[in-house]
């Protein structure tokens, strides 16, 4: 056989077999006088045995090993690792649908997503009930409710998705009981008259006591394990970094307040 009756019986292209000849997937044929490779049946065989792993979704590196191993026992190990990852990304694939169906769900009952979205299905729901607070104050939302949202999303990515979803889950707890996410948004407020505020106000102090009396302390009993640590971090620096000095001021003590619940804030 030549190369385009054998790419043909394969069902393969001619292209396809010269790129397996490069790889060492398909040894290369005696030639002809003329130049020309001739094929016989063995080379068809493993011809179409590399399309057939290909197509179970194999990476030509690991048919070659499969290939190499005329005991077959390579094979058995490696169609198990393609059947496990084939595995977690179908449940990866059905997660994602139930977060999509949910998406759609909402749209479908009149909801609205929000711009930045979408967010996991929790944040969603923490958003909407910031939302419906907001819609009852009588000026626009405070500035700091759109940056806290800012940093529960980058929260719940940069702890890792199971330390964030945690941490995540007991703020939506904490918010949970009547006025509670009212208060909060009187918070907001505090912490947005700040803004033009030097660390020594004495405003910071009154705004700090209130932080604290929000901030949930399950919520920083999640920290974040080593490999989460550095990530976490980093976005505590940014987090800081994008606050007014008062501002800042007043979340770490806070922070102090909650974590540390004997010591008064000056």
């Amino acid at each position: 056989m030549r190369i385009g009756e054998l790419a043909a019986l394969a069902g393969v292209t001619t292209r396809t077999v010269r790129h397996y000849h490069h790889l060492g997937l398909l040894p290369e044929p005696e030639r002809l006088a003329n130049g020309y490779r001739r094929y016989g049946l063995r080379d068809a065989v493993t011809l179409a045995r590399v399309r057939r792993l290909s197509e179970l979704g194999l990476g030509l590196g690991e048919v070659r090993d499969v290939l190499a191993d005329d005991a077959g026992r390579e094979l058995r190990e490696v169609l198990a690792e393609l059947d496990g990852d084939l595995a977690r990304q179908e449940a990866e694939i059905r997660r994602r649908r139930e977060r999509l169906g949910a998406l759609l769900r909402q749209v479908e009952e009149g909801g609205q997503l929000p711009a930045e979205g979408p967010y996991s299905e929790q944040l969603t729901e923490l958003f909407g009930e910031m939302r419906r607070v907001s819609a009852t104050l009588p000026g626009p939302e405070p500035a700091m409710a759109a940056k806290e949202r800012e940093m529960l999303e980058l929260l719940e990515v940069a702890a890792g998705s199971e330390v964030g979803t945690q941490m995540v889950s007991v703020l939506k707890e904490a918010v949970a009981p009547p006025g509670a996410m009212e208060r909060i948004y009187e918070v907001y407020a505090l912490l947005d008259e700040l803004a033009g505020a030097g660390p020594e106000d004495p405003r910071v102090a009154e705004a700090a006591r209130a932080l604290a009396a929000c901030i949930p302390v399950g919520m920083l009993g999640e920290l974040p394990g080593e490999r989460e640590e550095l990530a976490v971090t980093g976005f505590a620096d940014s987090y800081f970094a994008a606050l007014a000095p008062a501002q800042e001021a007043a979340v770490r003590q806070a922070l102090r307040l909650v974590l540390e619940p004997g010591e008064e804030t000056a």
